[in-house]
């Protein structure tokens, strides 16, 4: 543990930063979850709302720096293709 003060408050800091960061990238791979069991279930419009969902929450996981910008645009075309297969 850090003696001076504002290492202390970065400890801290840093430590609700990762409690933070792990909410989101466990919403992002939930939210993923579900837009998989839609297109497994082969159910159209379920798929379609789930989608819209899905890529606006790895656009928001993009902008955060939760995941690189590339790795947002390989999930992006992951569900695209996804979706044009149904």
């Amino acid at each position: 543990m850090p003696n001076i003060k504002s290492a202390k408050k970065r400890v801290l800091i840093g430590k609700a930063n990762n409690l933070r960061n792990k909410a989101d990238k466990s919403e992002l791979k939930t939210v993923l979850k579900k837009f998989d069991a839609a297109v497994a279930g082969g159910n159209r419009g379920e798929a379609e709302s789930a989608y819209k969902v899905a890529v606006k929450t790895v656009d928001k996981a993009a902008a955060k720096g939760l995941i690189h910008k590339n790795n947002a645009a390989h999930k992006k075309s992951s569900l695209d293709s996804k979706l044009a297969s149904l």
